[in-house]
Parts: structure tokens; C-alpha cells; sequence
């Protein structure tokens, strides 16, 4: 009976090596191309899985049968496939795990081939030693690929799926292959011949999959391990006699690179508080037309958006410090308006200490410290009067910058207030986005940080199981152009929300509230917002608005249709020209347009 039935499939093991292989491409095309779910990619690669590793235990590949190492890791396939089907919902590591692991066998079964020859004693037969080279090749191929996947438990279903699509395609293809030229083979005086191409050719397939999975493997490492960036010199080290006066400056130093032509650009040095008063010292830059004038510059005060939390994430040490934010406008404003603009790094990023991270006065103290700085620059001279910009995390800064303004530096007079997507609602983002890559990477960052600034909340004791490798990877990593893909990356290998809800209900909730800016500020404020941002909601925004109009602020909101987080402040962004306009503006006392009752 069992010889029957090995006899059937074996006459049948081509149409099925070749249905099999179909199977396999289509379900590589559907991972490919197909907008799936998470769960949904679980069950195709699953089905995927279990369709391989029944063509590696019931179909033989030779006339000699299907090698009981076969059968066993084809079944053990069979089963890692059929769990992922049924199991979709496990969770992102769990299925990464069915997937490394499905892999990882299917790359024992082609290193036992490579070994064993074909199971017969043919290992010095015509055709044996191409088999053996491709399954070695093809072992190696799988078992990499396998422990990549172990390394990118969310992105392996998210974003890894690709990968392993075209590990199916190319599985399925040589299946299909191998096939069609045994079925053309059959019957031919010149079947040697046959056999022979056909077995260089699985090889050539197989040498293919592994320069691919070699490369993945590489790629990973360099994808998560960062961008190196240089770390700040002495130029950043507070000088022992500095005074406690916050707003002095302490050194400044040309800048080499990164500045726009028709522009002289400085990195400054100078003093302003920590969060809770002491005296720090603080870094930033200086932009200012190329030839010097004798009339006084308008000021321009610019927070900056979200580069990260360690000191080598400052701008100031960036190799393009003045892109951040509506860079284009900035450029602009200097190179054609006259305009002087100064950024601050913020504590932390440059020189010593804790960033602020999202601690909205602490960052406005540093903003307008470092237009009090500047305005002790010899290089320059500058009104008192000041606009001030600020983009996401800046955005949320340049709010509070307003706020505290007339108590903390009066001799300032804030002319106006212009916000592009700010984190104004901090509790409701930390709710809306806790799930979410970039969500779990601002995450990262406010739990390092705060756990520092407020250590009464133990932060670190707190946080959702399997977070807490992610949040200490991220934390020095930066989020600066280019350099804001390994931190993202990392931030989707963080399997759950970073904070978990009885957090948000709790203490640390109450002091996400508390970053809120509302107001009142002592100048008209521009707040712009992209209706396809990712990350910071347009709801949240209509609603923080609302509220700021009921109080009786009077608000300019305009959305952008289309435009997302970083879209909105690119250099072609309809916003570029209306923020010009509008700081113009504010310069020259133009009224105000508050849209509070418009519509």
C-alpha cells in the first residue's frame, strides 16, 4: 500500500512540483504587491511555508524516494506554516518567530542534502555534485535570511515581508523550473544532457539567493547601527568661570559647512537654565546676511524640530545645521529680507546634561536665552523686536517661547508666533500615536529623558515589556535627516506602546498635560498644519485649536490638503511662501487674520 502511494506521487511529482511552484511564486507576488494586513501577511506566509515544506516531504526530487530527513524537516515546515495560518494574531515577535524559524529548517534540509548527496549513495554521480553545491548554497541562503528575521521581530512582517516574497518567488520559480525540464527531459536520448543544465542552473539560482541574503543580512547591521556622527568638541565645554546670568555669551566660532550662500553662519555658546533654574550652558547658531550692515537686523528666534537626545544630535553639528524646519523660508528670510536668525540646540545636545525633551518651558528658556546671546554677538546687531518659528517639537517650543516671553526675558518684544504641526497636545499625541513607529521612537526618547528630569516617576522600572532594549538603543541614535532611519527602524522592533495606559492614567499622564501651551500670547500666531500628518494628528490640532479659540486667542489655522509632517515645511511647501509673507508681516505691523470665527 505505502509503495503505491509513493508510487502515485512520485508519478504525479512533476505536475505537483510544478502546481507547487506556481503556488509559491503567486504567494511571493501577493506579499509583494498586495496591500495586506498584518495579520493577513501572517496567513499568506504561512500558507507559503506550508506549501514548501510539503514539496520537500512528499515529493520526490530523485527517482529514489523522499529521504526520511526530508520528510521529517518538510513536516516540521508543514507545521511552522500551518501555526503561522492559524495563528495570525500572535503578535508581531511571535510570528517573526515562525517565520525565522521556518527558515532556519528549510535551511537544515538543504545543508542535510548538501551533506548526505541525494539519500542513494550517489554522491560521485553525474548531476550529484551540482545538487550538493546548490543545496549548500541555498542552505546558507535560508539559514541567514532565518536569523535576520529574528532581528527585526516587527519589521519581518512589516516591511521584511518583501524579503521573504522574493525568497518564495525564487523557491517557486526554481520548483517550477526544475519541472518543466524534467517533463522536457522525459523521453530524450539526450537526458544527460538535460540534467546537467538543469542542475547549474538550480545552482546559479541558489548562488543568486545567497549574494541576496548576504546582502540583507549587511544591510541590517548597517541600518540598525546608525549613521556615525561626530561628537562635539571642546568648543561645547562650558568654560569653568562661566557667569550664572542666563542669555550671556561665552565663545563663538565661524561655521564651515552647511551654510547657504549669500549667508555668514556662527555656532554660538552661551548660558540659560536647566528645568529646574539652575544654571546651564547651552549651544546654537547664528545666521546672517553676507555683507555686514549698520542698521540693525529684524530677529528671527527659530526652536528646532525633534534631532534626538544625546550631544551629538545637536544642529549645530550637523552638516546642514540651517535645513531644520521651513529651512527654505529661513534661508530666505536672511539671504533676501536681511534677517539674522538664531537657533538654539537646547541643553543636552552639544554641551552636558539632560535635554529638555518636549518640556515646553524648559526649551523656551533656551530659545530666548539664545536671542539674548545673540545679541551680545560683535559680529551683528539686532533689534529687540523678535518673530519666533518653530517646527514639531520647535513648534511646540515656539508656543511656550511666547508664553513665557514678557515674564522671562522683557526686554524681547515677541512680534508674533508662527508654529508648523507643534506638539501642542503632548498627552493626546502620546495616546493617538503610542502604537504607531513614530510614537514608539518619541517614546523612546521621553523615556529616557524624563526619567532623568523626574525621577520620582521611575520611568524605567514602567515600561511595557520588551520596550525597554528598544528605548535604550534609540536614545543614541539621532533623528536628523538622513540619520532619523536607524532610530525609526528601531522604533518598529519595538513590539508594544512604549508607556503602558496606567502610566497615561497616572502622574506622568498629568505632566504630558502640562506641556500643553494655552496661552495667552502677547503676539498674533500662525499655526499650520498638514492633513495627511502622520504623526501629529490634524484632529488633535483642530481640537487644541478650538480650545485656544474658546479662551479667546485668536489663532490662524491654516491646513495644508495632502501634506504630511515633513512635507509641510519642504522646500517646495505652499506654506514656504505664506510664512515669509507673514513674518514680513508681523515686521512691518500688518493686522493680524485670525481665522478663530472663520467658516
Amino acid at each position: 500500500m505505502r509503495s503505491r502511494v509513493l508510487g502515485a506521487v512520485g508519478a504525479l511529482s512533476i505536475p505537483l512540483r510544478a502546481a507547487i511552484g506556481i503556488a509559491a511564486v503567486g504567494v511571493g507576488a501577493l506579499l509583494f504587491f498586495a496591500p495586506l494586513r498584518v495579520q493577513t501577511v501572517a496567513l499568506v506566509t504561512g500558507v507559503g511555508f506550508a506549501l514548501v515544506g510539503i514539496a520537500a516531504a512528499l515529493i520526490p526530487q530523485t527517482r529514489g524516494g523522499v529521504p526520511l530527513h526530508a520528510r521529517v524537516l518538510g513536516g516540521v515546515l508543514v507545521v511552522l506554516g500551518v501555526a503561522m495560518a492559524l495563528w495570525p494574531s500572535a503578535g508581531a515577535p511571535g510570528l517573526a518567530f515562525l517565520i525565522g524559524a521556518a527558515l532556519i529548517v528549510h535551511g537544515l534540509l538543504a545543508a542535510w542534502q548538501a551533506v548526505r548527496g541525494d539519500g542513494r549513495g550517489n554522491a560521485g554521480r553525474v548531476g550529484s555534485v551540482d545538487r550538493r553545491i546548490t543545496a549548500g548554497l541555498t542552505a546558507v541562503a535560508s539559514i541567514t535570511v532565518g536569523v535576520v528575521a529574528f532581528s527585526w521581530p516587527v519589521l519581518t512582517i512589516v516591511l521584511f515581508r518583501f524579503g521573504v516574497a522574493a525568497w518564495f518567488v525564487f523557491l517557486g520559480l526554481q520548483l517550477l523550473f526544475t519541472a518543466l525540464l524534467e517533463l522536457r527531459g522525459h523521453g530524450d536520448v539526450n537526458r544527460r544532457r538535460h540534467r546537467t543544465t538543469r542542475g547549474w542552473t538550480r545552482t546559479i539560482a541558489a548562488a543568486s539567493a545567497l549574494v541576496i541574503a548576504v546582502l540583507l543580512a549587511y544591510g541590517s547591521v548597517r541600518l540598525l547601527s546608525g549613521v556615525p556622527l561626530p561628537e562635539p568638541g571642546t568648543f561645547y565645554t562650558a568654560p569653568a568661570n562661566a557667569p550664572t546670568e542666563p542669555g550671556r555669551l561665552l565663545r563663538s566660532e565661524p561655521l564651515d559647512q552647511g551654510v547657504p550662500d549669500g549667508a555668514r553662519g556662527w555656532r554660538i555658546l552661551y548660558t540659560t537654565t536647566h528645568p529646574d533654574g539652575a544654571a546651564a550652558v547651552s549651544s546654537g547658531t547664528i545666521l546672517a546676511p553676507e555683507h555686514p550692515s549698520d542698521n540693525l537686523y529684524p530677529l528671527l528666534t527659530v526652536a528646532h524640530g525633534t534631532t534626538g537626545i544625546a550631544p551629538k544630535c545637536a544642529p549645530s553639528l550637523a552638516a546642514a545645521p540651517f535645513d531644520d524646519g521651513a529651512g527654505t523660508a529661513l534661508q530666505e528670510m536672511v539671504t533676501q529680507h536681511g534677517w539674522v536668525a538664531v537657533t538654539s540646540d537646547y541643553i543636552g545636545l552639544g554641551t552636558q546634561g539632560t535635554h529638555p525633551y518636549l518640556v515646553g518651558e524648559a526649551e523656551a528658556r533656551n530659545v530666548l536665552d539664545a536671542s539674548r546671546a545673540a545679541r551680545e554677538f560683535d559680529e551683528i546687531s539686532t533689534t529687540t523686536d523678535t518673530v519666533v518659528w518653530g517646527h514639531s517639537q520647535g513648534g511646540q517650543a515656539a508656543l511656550w517661547t511666547g508664553q513665557i516671553a514678557r515674564g522671562y526675558a522683557p526686554e524681547l518684544d515677541v512680534k508674533g508666533v508662527a508654529a508648523f504641526a507643534p506638539a501642542a497636545d503632548l498627552f493626546g499625541l502620546a495616546e493617538s500615536d503610542k502604537t504607531e513607529v513614530g510614537g514608539k521612537t518619541i517614546s523612546a526618547y521621553i523615556a529616557t529623558t524624563w526619567n532623568r528630569l523626574y525621577p520620582e516617576l521611575r520611568l524605567d522600572e514602567h515600561l511595557t515589556p520588551g520596550s525597554e532594549r528598544g528605548v535604550e538603543k534609540i536614545r543614541d541614535l539621532c533623528f536628523n535627516g538622513k540619520d532619523a532611519l536607524p532610530a525609526l527602524l528601531r522604533g518598529s522592533q519595538i513590539p508594544n506602546q512604549v508607556f503602558p495606559d496606567r502610566l497615561l492614567d497616572g502622574e506622568f499622564g498629568a505632566k504630558l498635560k502640562r506641556q500643553t501651551p494655552v496661552g495667552p500670547f502677547p503676539a498674533p500666531v500662525l499655526v499650520a498644519q498638514g492633513l495627511a500628518d502622520p504623526l501629529v494628528k490634524p484632529a488633535l490640532q483642530q481640537n487644541w485649536i478650538d480650545a485656544r479659540c474658546t479662551a479667546g486667542e485668536p489663532i490662524d489655522y491654516r491646513t495644508f490638503p495632502g501634506l504630511s509632517h515633513m512635507s509641510l515645511v519642504a522646500a517646495d511647501s505652499p506654506l514656504t511662501p505664506q510664512l515669509v509673507q507673514w513674518t514680513l508681516d508681523r515686521r512691518s505691523g500688518t493686522a493680524p487674520t485670525p481665522t478663530c470665527n472663520a467658516g
